[in-house]
């Protein structure tokens, strides 16, 4: 052990290393991801004004669940701006930029029934998937199996999401 001590040199400053991924590498990925990103932001958005202004017979149902749903986004986005962030890249999208990126569109909530609200978020995930799998394919032709198990597991559950809303409008 004291071997190995003596070749540590602690005062040399430790410098970023991409994991063994080059930026021209995880430049797709970072893209993808980004664009993911976006459209969680106003997936999030539209989930909070949802919750905030469903009513009706379900009232207690989709409060609840557009609740469950937008704290599940909110830790989605974090886990995906510090997976750019493990590649030496600082995520940084302005109001203006997400909405310009994001195939997901605002609504306006209070203008809408329980079933348009459910038919929203159902037309989302099919979006969001779109967008994870584009991460997937960036990280698959890259290597990066780290990324491609953290969308493969938000995938998982989307789709479970996706059947129980499914579920829930029939």
């Amino acid at each position: 052990m004291k071997s190995i001590a003596k070749n540590i040199n602690t005062s040399t400053k430790n410098t970023f290393r991409k994991l063994g991924f080059t930026y021209l590498e995880t430049a797709e990925i970072v893209v993808s991801l980004n664009e993911l990103i976006a459209n969680y932001f106003v997936h999030y958005h539209k989930l909070r004004n949802f919750h905030w202004n469903v009513d009706g017979q379900d009232f207690f149902e989709l409060h609840k669940e557009f609740e469950d749903e937008y704290n599940t986004v909110k830790e989605n986005i974090d886990v995906l701006a510090e997976r750019i962030r493990v590649f030496g890249i600082k995520p940084s999208l302005t109001m203006k930029e997400i909405l310009d990126v994001s195939e997901i569109k605002e609504a306006k909530a209070y203008k809408m029934t329980a079933i348009e609200m459910v038919n929203q978020v159902l037309k989302d995930y099919d979006i969001l998937h779109n967008k994870m799998l584009n991460v997937i394919n960036a990280a698959i032709d890259t290597g990066d199996n780290v990324t491609e198990q953290i969308i493969t597991d938000f995938m998982r559950n989307l789709e479970k999401r996706n059947w129980m809303f499914t579920a829930w409008c029939k």
